[in-house]
């Protein structure tokens, strides 16, 4: 028998090279380059007269459903809100203009990331065909040039390998962490609050927030506090800007799980309600039952 799946196969990922993880070169040009790259909320006032911090929001969440309907590489959606950040703080855009210019970040990002960058006509059609593939292509031109075609960001994925690679954690154990930070690096991406922090930072707060949710120390890890102070010299950071990183990464994480339950809870009171009323039948005749 023939069996039909309709199932994208996942595109392969290169292993983390041990020799780049070692070298401490490598972590610290992450560290000089990530200033180049790193903006900031100000231009809500500053330069944008139309979009709020509420539609970007919107925007990205819209962005990241995209990329996990198409399972897109863990490195995609952090890199594509970059692109837009730094393009809304240098050009002010029309608030009808915005889902555009996410399905241009996203065709960047996925051109830049991944093997197998998503097409035009595939991103269209997820806006409903308010972004015209027609119109594409000069809004991607548009962005590169406007950026100087220095697309190629540092985000926050890329030091996630680096701060492990420096932790005592067993193989098992660090896919999971990594794959923890990872989602609250995407989780972080779509709040603007978290654009006054550099990638580094954020990295370094996700990793602690996914240690600390599986109570690594009690598995006999490190000390919350140990951990900070470890991130703190590895990052070259204060460790007061970590903590409050962390502070507001586990508020939100928080604010994400009750929304999430009050969804889960409405939805069920509408199955519920859908549902006919059960009303009791006459018992069938014992004599009528076939045993």
């Amino acid at each position: 028998m023939d069996l039909l799946c309709t199932e994208r196969a996942a595109d392969c990922s290169a292993y983390c090279d041990p020799m780049l993880l070692d070298d401490p070169r490598v972590l610290k040009n992450l560290l000089k380059t990530e200033e180049f790259y790193t903006t900031n909320s100000s231009y809500f006032q500053n330069v944008q007269t139309e979009i709020t911090p509420e539609m970007r929001k919107i925007v990205a969440e819209w962005m990241l459903e995209v990329c996990e309907e198409e399972r897109c590489q863990d490195e995609v959606f952090p890199l594509a809100m970059n692109i837009m950040d730094r393009y809304l703080s240098l050009v002010n855009i029309k608030k009808t203009q915005l889902q555009m210019l996410g399905t241009v970040c996203l065709l960047l990002a996925t051109k830049l990331r991944q093997p197998n960058p998503l097409m035009s006509m595939l991103l269209s059609s997820y806006t409903d065909y308010s972004a015209p593939v027609e119109d594409i292509p000069g809004w991607e031109l548009m962005v590169a040039c406007r950026l100087k075609w220095d697309l190629a960001a540092i985000t926050p994925v890329d030091f996630v390998g680096h701060i492990l690679h420096r932790l005592p954690l067993d193989g098992e154990l660090r896919a999971m962490v990594t794959r923890h930070a990872h989602t609250f690096i995407s989780l972080a991406a779509r709040e603007s609050k978290f654009c006054m922090f550099t990638p580094s930072i954020i990295a370094g707060a996700s990793v602690a927030s996914a240690l600390n949710g599986i109570r690594w120390s009690s598995r006999g890890g490190w000390p919350l506090s140990r951990l900070m102070d470890m991130l703190s010299r590895l990052l070259f950071v204060e460790k007061e800007y970590l903590c409050t990183c962390l502070g507001q990464l586990e508020e939100m994480l928080s604010d994400s799980l009750t929304q999430a339950a009050q969804a889960l809870q409405q939805q069920q009171q509408m199955e519920d309600e859908s549902q006919p009323e059960f009303k009791p039948q006459t018992p069938t005749d014992v004599n009528k039952v076939h045993f």
